[in-house]
């Protein structure tokens, strides 16, 4: 039983009209979903992906009015985002001329990369991806060979390896590949993977005991989720977490996936998604994100939900 990859990641932002415009404009994302934090439906949940909306490419955010974070451990560190190899140029080019101050283009873990931030100071990551799927969004910005291709790879920080890789190894199956020395010099980089491996299936760990623990806020990351394909293996996670006694959420019915949510020994979220159904259960492909989608169990509360929310583009 194995997890296959990255599926999405969920972080916070205090602008969603700011951070719509920079992730559809500068990056060049297609936005395939605009609906509410279930949760909390005072709040955009944006969903921004490649053009198909495949699963392990959604960059999604939780739109509330806080502070911004503080940096630290305990957190998911930096978002891992997929360009083809020759890709780097153009993207220095890019962020360089949208105001938008990145690193060198360096090589780490023997994969270019290039290191930024976007407005709310979420740590991103242009990473060199040698192969798989690309599904191009024709109304881009950017042009088709040079889009974002997905998620991945993902950094997070904790303080003590060894709980950590126990969860990723013992319970969730991942694989120990290759340790790099960490970007800062202190330390060294803990490769795990899943599925048939690769930048799009991998998790890497930071440790980092000095560091304060991190408190989230505007630019932090909420949780990282992970891909099962359907809702039998969803349902066999559900079990081994029970066998584990791994505390969880239980399965949450997302309408676009069904989910489950835990937390590692280092204090990160972590979420198990299904890959379907996908964002165009309720609307048309050509269209999805451009209205305000909700699912079944909320569009009897439309009119007060919609009352509620700052209009974005």
């Amino acid at each position: 039983m194995d997890l296959t990859g990255i599926h999405h990641l969920t972080a916070i932002n205090a602008d969603a009209g700011r951070t719509n415009r920079f992730y559809t404009d500068t990056l060049g994302l297609r936005r395939v979903k605009k609906t509410v934090n279930q949760d909390d439906t005072s709040a955009y949940h944006l969903f921004f992906a490649d053009g198909a909306g495949s699963p392990g490419t959604d960059l999604t955010f939780f739109d509330w009015p806080v502070a911004a974070e503080r940096r630290g451990t305990r957190s998911i560190s930096r978002t891992g985002l997929r360009v083809a190899e020759d890709s780097f140029d153009y993207w220095a080019g890019r962020l360089r001329d949208r105001g938008v101050t990145a690193g060198d283009i360096a090589t780490l873990d023997g994969r270019a990369t290039l290191d930024f931030e976007d407005p709310e100071g979420q740590r991103l990551r242009l990473t060199a991806d040698a192969g798989g799927d690309s599904h191009s969004w024709e109304k881009s910005p950017v042009p088709a060979e040079h889009q974002i291709r997905g998620l991945g790879p993902i950094t997070i920080s904790v303080p003590d390896l060894a709980p950590t890789k126990a969860m990723l190894t013992h319970v969730m199956n991942m694989r120990e590949r290759r340790d790099y020395p960490s970007p800062d010099g202190a330390g060294r980089m803990h490769v795990f993977e899943m599925g048939a491996g690769g930048p799009s299936a991998e998790l890497h760990v930071a440790v980092q005991p000095g560091l304060p623990v991190a408190r989230q806020g505007a630019g932090a990351v909420h949780h990282v989720a992970f891909r099962t394909p359907d809702v039998a293996s969803i349902h066999a996670w559900t079990r081994r977490l029970q066998e584990f006694r791994v505390p969880s959420s239980g399965e949450v019915e997302r309408y676009y996936f069904r989910s489950l949510y835990f937390r590692e020994p280092g204090g990160n979220l972590f979420e198990i998604a299904t890959d379907g159904p996908g964002f165009a259960v309720d609307e048309s492909f050509e269209t999805m994100g451009e209205g305000l989608s909700l699912p079944p169990f909320l569009e009897d509360r439309r009119a007060s939900i919609e009352a509620g929310l700052t209009p974005i583009d």
